[in-house]
This record gives structure tokens, C-alpha cells and sequence, in this order.
């Protein structure tokens, strides 16, 4: 979240190095869990799916970061786990394909909302001619 919010600029090697751990251990089936379930942080046994929102949030440092076909294709893959109506819950389960937790959650949708609106600025700002585009 932190470039997400203008705390640390996206080229950070901080946050390149965070970007690069969330792939590595935080990544399973091209979804994004909220945190390692085998470290047992949060007292509860077992595991739970992965957190749609992060996965958003994913999306949109790789929108940051300028990688443009990465994000629009796990954006797109995103997109294709909404229910016949187009809602999210909280979590997903690529192995069971199903949505779990709550139902219909608006932090998925409100994050959805987001990288959409991220996505087509990025798109349409790198469709410019370069001296036209807005400094990041």
C-alpha cells in the first residue's frame, strides 16, 4: 500500500524488494494472500483463500511500476472469478474455484473500482506522446 498512497515512490528498492517477496511468498495460483497462513499469525489454524483486495493492490503497484501487460492480464484474470452478476466476496480459492468469506464484500469491489480506474488512466497516459504524458 505504501506507493499506493504516495508514501514511497514505486521505484523504491524497498518496495521493489517488498513487490518481489509478495511473488515469491505471498502469490499461489496468480492470487494474492492477505499473509503467510503457515506462520499461524493470526491465532486460527488451517489456511483461508486468497484476499481478493491484496491482489488488487498488486495489480495497481504493477500499474506503478510500469508493467502494463503483467497488470492488465491479472486485472483480467480477476475479473473472470465475479459470480453471474459480477460480485466478489472476500476471498477466493483458485483450487476449488469458488469465492469464500463474506459475500458480497465492498472492499473487493471497492478495490476493483480502483485498479479499473488505474488501469485506464495508465492506459490512456501511455497512449499519449511522451511529452505529453503527466509526471508520476
Amino acid at each position: 500500500m505504501l506507493p499506493l498512497v504516495g508514501f514511497l515512490p514505486c521505484d523504491d528498492p524497498r518496495i521493489q524488494g517488498t513487490i518481489a517477496a509478495i511473488e515469491r511468498d505471498l502469490m499461489k495460483d496468480g492470487f494474492v494472500a492477505r499473509y503467510n497462513t503457515r506462520t499461524n499469525v493470526d491465532g486460527v489454524g488451517g489456511t483461508e483463500g486468497s484476499f481478493l483486495a491484496c491482489s488488487f493492490w498488486l495489480v495497481d503497484n504493477y500499474i506503478l511500476q510500469g508493467r502494463l501487460k503483467e497488470a492488465r492480464k491479472m486485472f483480467e484474470r480477476l475479473l473472470e472469478i465475479r459470480n453471474d452478476v459480477g460480485l466478489l466476496a472476500e476471498e477466493y480459492d483458485p483450487k476449488e474455484q469458488r469465492q469464500l468469506g463474506n459475500f458480497p464484500q465492498a472492499f473487493s469491489h471497492l478495490a476493483l473500482v480502483n485498479t479499473a480506474y488505474n488501469l485506464n488512466h495508465a492506459a490512456a497516459d501511455h497512449r499519449k506522446p511522451a511529452k505529453h504524458r503527466a509526471s508520476r
